[in-house]
């Protein structure tokens, strides 16, 4: 794979499909996004606007690389405050196609307002094969490959014929932290589509914490799995806390390995690990009793649990 003719060929493409007006891209903070906007950056120079929306279902450290990539490129950065809007949205929807389906038209709505101030015409984005592919088979539908309704914006896709290995390639060229390249793929709709189930407040702090858990011990464990991350379960279990009975909410723990996310195996993690994610996530989440572990690959399962 010749990067650097990649990177030509892709810069001058932008240059051509875009040619002098303006365009917008989602800056999420994950790889694809970011070699998308700094290709994008390359191409257009300052008549490229970055937008990053707080949902209110994106991890606490995804705005702090969001900033820290925005003043390493120089790439102009517009931040919205969407948490409430995006919670209503779903407010009282179980099915994942669903979430998925409300988030992404959102997220459409929010794009063609600053694209309006902005005078911009054209919607970037991080789209990349394996969306593409999911979204085709009908297995999910990828908001950024007009699976929930096309935006009144000229959609430029650089990346669409590349998998993640490859878009990580590119971002080393680049010169892109490490810790971007080397963070693991976090779903576009966010924590929104690791809670099982309908969406709320509580349950979203719950995950948030379990996922960050899950995080900081596979990073103290130094261990490189593809992807690691807690799913709020339906349902609960009886449990006991203080010699008393709860009955609480269960977490599910998914480690799996892959190369470009088509398929995926079970990452087997110590026992030490699991041991410690379990105390853990109980002892400073109150209201779970039960953690689990997902031993299956992709297929039959996707990665993500929705």
């Amino acid at each position: 794979m010749d990067v650097s003719s990649i990177v030509k060929e892709k810069v001058s493409e932008i240059k051509q499909e875009i040619g002098d007006g303006k365009a917008i891209i989602a800056l999420s903070g994950g790889v694809d996004s970011t070699v998308s906007a700094i290709l994008t950056r390359k191409a257009i120079g300052d008549r490229l606007l970055c937008i990053y929306v707080e949902t209110g279902f994106m991890r606490k450290k995804d705005e702090e690389k969001v900033d820290k990539i925005s003043r390493k490129f120089e790439l102009k950065l517009k931040k919205i405050d969407a948490k409430d809007k995006f919670l209503r949205e779903i407010s009282g929807v179980r099915d994942p196609e669903e979430k998925r389906r409300r988030i992404g038209r959102l997220f459409i709505r929010i794009f063609e307002e600053v694209a309006s101030e902005f005078g911009a015409d054209y919607l970037v984005q991080g789209t990349i094969a394996p969306d593409v592919i999911e979204s085709k088979g009908g297995i999910k539908t990828h908001h950024n490959v007009g699976g929930i309704g096309k935006p009144n914006l000229k959609i430029v896709e650089p990346l669409r014929d590349y998998y993640k290995d490859e878009v990580r390639e590119i971002a080393k060229f680049l010169d892109v932290p490490s810790e971007v390249i080397e963070d693991m793929p976090f779903p576009g709709p966010g924590l929104a589509v690791r809670i099982m189930g309908d969406v709320t407040e509580e349950k979203l702090e719950i995950t948030k914490k379990a996922n960050e858990i899950v995080e900081e011990e596979v990073q103290k464990f130094g261990l490189k799995p593809w992807q690691a991350f807690a799913v709020l379960m339906e349902g609960r279990a009886t449990g006991v806390k203080g010699d008393l009975r709860q009955y609480g909410r269960i977490v599910c723990i998914r480690l799996v390995d892959s190369i470009d996310a088509m398929t995926a195996g079970v990452y087997w993690p110590p026992r030490e690990f699991l041991e410690r994610v379990c105390s853990r996530i109980t002892s400073e989440i109150p209201e779970i009793t039960r953690v689990l572990f997902d031993v299956t690959p992709k297929p039959p399962a996707t990665i993500e649990f929705e």
